[in-house]
């Protein structure tokens, strides 16, 4: 069997037919999922992909499908289209935003609930109105069972703690791991070693908190690396997907995945970067 020196890590907040920043449509979706399945690529678990981190390489033509926050979207579009096309993701869910209550439709059942933009569910958080479109645990329970979706943290309130509290950044960051194992022991009767930073940020105190917490898998938002056997598990380099096309985003990943093509394409894009900063 041929094997995958890399992984290369998709990154998703959204896929809803409104227009908005993070978000894919359906139909963009559809068509990158279909791009996967045309050129006989599969989807790992986090178990899988783990072991792929400590020195078993992956199948060829791997990939793992990671969504942020747990939005209701991923319940109404996402989780159908990935379960037609046979494919596997997991999802980091900010515990706190979870709430009770049936499920609601998703694709295939009738007249599917609203989901807004990023920034109209951001701005329904804050206003105390999340379940309007945030995942309510018995929809979390219903992928989760269908084995389609795992579930992870992604924190307990989404707090950048660093900016409202630096002073007391570990203190609360401290807090959040615990609220959000304790949420998942509750609601799922388990908790996973795998864990993704709220807003992309982390420093090392945030990276040993979490270590000692029980994560030992740590997702970042930054996208100009590869996940190699033996790489870093603290340290999981993810890219995030655009609303576009299947083809588009398969040359993103044969580049990710390139053994040479993909180094130098990553230290280019961070030389790009750096001068930006310069400038």
């Amino acid at each position: 069997m041929k094997h995958n020196r890399t992984v290369p890590v998709l990154m998703y907040h959204h896929v809803s037919p409104v227009e908005g920043m993070i978000n894919v449509t359906p139909s963009n979706f559809e068509d990158q999922l279909q791009w996967l399945k045309r050129h006989g690529y599969r989807s790992l678990s986090s178990d899988e992909f783990a072991a792929h981190l400590g020195g078993r390489p992956a199948p060829a033509r791997s990939v793992l499908i990671t969504f942020d926050d747990g939005y209701l979207d991923n319940w109404v579009y996402a989780y159908p289209l990935l379960k037609k096309y046979g494919y596997t993701a997991m999802v980091f869910l900010v515990t706190g935003w979870m709430g009770d209550g049936p499920p609601r439709h998703c694709l295939g059942q009738g007249e599917l609930p609203e989901t807004p933009s990023h920034h109209d569910c951001e701005a329904r958080i804050a206003q105390g109105r999340g379940d309007e479109v945030v995942l309510r645990w018995s929809e979390i329970k219903a992928m989760r069972d269908d084995g389609v979706i795992e579930f992870h943290s992604h924190t307990h309130t989404h707090t950048r703690w660093d900016l409202s509290a630096p002073a007391d950044k570990n203190i609360r960051i401290a807090e959040e791991l615990a609220l959000s194992r304790a949420a998942l022991q509750t609601h799922l009767g388990g908790v996973s070693d795998h864990f993704c930073w709220p807003q992309g940020y982390f420093d090392v105190d945030y990276t040993r908190l979490a270590i000692d917490a029980g994560f030992r898998y740590l997702y970042t938002t930054q996208a100009f690396g590869q996940n190699r056997p033996g790489t870093d598990p603290a340290h999981i380099y993810r890219f995030a997907v655009r609303n576009t096309s299947g083809n588009s985003v398969g040359r993103r990943i044969r580049v990710a995945a390139h053994p040479l093509v993909g180094p130098l394409f990553n230290r280019w894009k961070l030389w790009k970067r750096s001068l930006r900063k310069r400038a």
